[in-house]
């Protein structure tokens, strides 16, 4: 019989690029093997892989899907497992983010929106269970400020957000004890890919009472102390954003 799998192992969804990236680097060095989700960004994914696996030789792995595609969920957790025979943690960082003014919006937009914010988390999160019930391990969700309150134009995101942020809270309570569940909520961490004017930028810094925007590491920082450091927290939503939310 082998010996089971030496180090912690996470799965990171949109762990490619930005954020997601950051977060798998953090892991990585604080000594988690990593299960790498993509979906278009396979040459970034296979980059970061590279650099990752110098440092620790066989300590990533590449699993490629489209999350809006439920039945390529449970592969995820599958293909990790026949890689390395545990999983510890699961880091629902994946995310579509874009205006959905009311009035213009679709049912393709709603559905794009809420597969990635929220269906795609609630249904890894179920085929991860057995496997994280088994280590005690736990999961991260990333959300988002103003999932509790709102961003003009996005009502779409906001309710998936949203809904992500009663995801955190229910499983919980549901996978108790063995599993913990708590999200990192960002406030100003990357402009979005698209830019955001720099009026706009200098105006949310202005109510933001430490004084600049976060960063990747800030967020990567909370993910690893909820899932390594923090054995008594769970149903949390941790902000992680200068202190924007008590200036609101």
């Amino acid at each position: 019989m082998s010996s089971p799998h030496p180090r912690p192992v996470a799965l990171v969804t949109g762990g490619a690029k930005r954020v997601g990236a950051v977060i798998a680097r953090t892991l990585h060095t604080a000594g988690y093997d990593l299960a790498l989700h993509c979906r278009h960004s396979v040459n970034e994914a296979r980059a970061l892989a590279d650099e990752l696996s110098a440092q620790r030789a066989d300590s990533v792995l590449i699993v490629e899907a489209e999350l809006a595609d439920t039945q390529a969920l449970p592969r995820l957790v599958d293909e990790t497992l026949a890689r390395y025979g545990r999983l510890d943690a699961l880091v629902n960082n994946a995310s579509a983010f874009y205006p959905t003014p009311i009035g213009t919006a679709s049912v393709a937009q709603w559905n794009e929106l809420f597969a990635s914010n929220a269906q795609a988390p609630f249904f890894l999160a179920q085929a991860a269970m057995p496997a994280l019930r088994a280590t005690h391990g736990a999961i991260v969700n990333i959300v988002d400020i103003y999932a509790t309150r709102a961003i003009a134009h996005h009502p779409l995101y906001v309710m998936a957000k949203g809904a992500l942020v009663a995801m955190t809270r229910t499983l919980a309570l549901d996978l108790a004890p063995e599993i913990r569940v708590n999200a990192v909520a960002p406030g100003a961490v990357m402009w979005p890919t698209d830019g955001k004017p720099y009026d706009d930028q200098q105006a949310m810094l202005a109510r933001t009472p430490l004084g600049r925007a976060g960063t990747p590491e800030d967020v990567a920082g909370a993910v690893l102390w909820l899932l390594r450091d923090a054995p008594f927290v769970t149903g949390q939503i941790i902000p992680v954003d200068g202190g924007r939310t008590v200036s609101i």
